[in-house]
């Protein structure tokens, strides 16, 4: 009788153990039944979501001799620090839809959402201090908690960097530029949670780089993955607003291809488009019409696969385990957000 073949997992189940474990941290953490301050971070923290960052740096600590008991609360300090800067950035851009349901200040108002993103702020060092008492050395706690700071200093830098460019338009945002905003608003973090997770499993320099190394590329893999969301499936499968980066004006990663790539013709419509003065939808439509005909659409694909696997080349420094495996598995689901 022959063998029934086993269909290998997708990264999302490769995920899912570690993604579930701390789902539930971080539901325990938060009782149903808690004062308005916990309702609105339970509301914020247990919206439909991967939790990449908190899984990366318990994968990143395990991959380097850690285990994962002592960095729980760590990685849920990741989650904190995300959550917070995307309530923030939601009530910056005025989106009401996040991870598929209302932004937190379309739900409670834009005066709680301010506070609940500054209370999440705070609870980081506090979360990332409770590792002491498992067992982790000061010395470690202290430089997880300067890297988190680091990787939220640079988030802040790359929100600015992003205002910048949208204010410059294609002419004036090259993709070099494009690219140290996206190392800095969607890598920072990535790359700490990465840092943070080698730091306080107390890993070998090398292996601390390697997977600082993975995590910027997963960074820039990440952004230039989210940019072409919008072309690639609707808000039903994203889980946010289709049409942001058009109400907005921003030069995104398959736009800026798109007037690199061009004609003269492609690039002077791109400039009028973002220009203003369009509503929204004709906007976006402008903006996929130039992406499409300039091919940018399957070029912008194939370099954020590119970095991904320049991530994945970045794990040949770690010993072969389960933890690699997940870290491996981030680097693919980064650019197949539907598996």
């Amino acid at each position: 009788m022959t063998a029934k073949a086993v269909a290998p997992r997708t990264p999302a189940q490769t995920l899912s153990p570690t993604a579930d474990a701390l789902r539930r941290e971080l539901d325990s953490r938060r009782p149903a039944d808690g004062d308005r301050m916990q309702e609105i971070a339970r509301y914020a923290l247990l919206a439909p979501g991967k939790l990449l960052r908190p899984v990366l740096l318990v994968a990143a600590a395990e991959a380097t001799g850690g285990s994962r008991d002592q960095v729980v609360p760590a990685a849920l300090a990741v989650e904190y620090l995300h959550v917070a800067s995307l309530v923030h950035d939601d009530v910056i851009d005025g989106d009401d839809l996040r991870r598929g349901q209302d932004s937190v200040h379309a739900r409670y108002g834009v005066p709680d959402a301010i506070a609940i993103g500054d209370a999440l702020l705070f609870q980081v060092f506090s979360a990332v201090s409770e590792c002491a008492a498992l067992g982790v050395p000061d010395a470690a706690v202290l430089a997880a908690v300067g890297v988190l700071a680091q990787a939220g200093e640079e988030l802040c830098r790359g929100q600015l960097q992003e205002a910048l460019l949208t204010a410059a338009g294609p002419r004036g945002c090259g993709l070099d530029a494009y690219r140290e905003m996206a190392s800095l608003k969607t890598g920072a973090l990535l790359r700490g949670a990465c840092r943070a997770g080698a730091l306080l499993s107390g890993g070998t320099p090398e292996e601390t780089e390697a997977v600082t190394a993975f995590g910027g590329h997963i960074g820039l893999a990440f952004q230039m993955y989210d940019d072409l969301l919008p072309y690639l499936a609707d808000e039903t499968v994203t889980g946010k607003p289709g049409m942001s980066d058009a109400v907005n004006l921003r030069p995104t990663f398959p736009v800026l291809l798109a007037y690199r790539t061009g004609t003269a013709a492609d690039r002077r419509r791109l400039e009028r488009v973002l220009r203003g003065g369009l509503s929204p939808e004709a906007t976006f439509a402008a903006l996929r019409e130039v992406i499409t005909a300039t091919g940018s659409l399957e070029l912008a694909q194939d370099q954020a696969r590119g970095e991904a696997a320049e991530a994945r080349a970045r794990l040949d420094a770690l010993p072969p385990t389960e933890a690699a495996d997940v870290l491996a598995a981030v680097a693919d689901l980064t650019v197949r957000r539907d598996r």
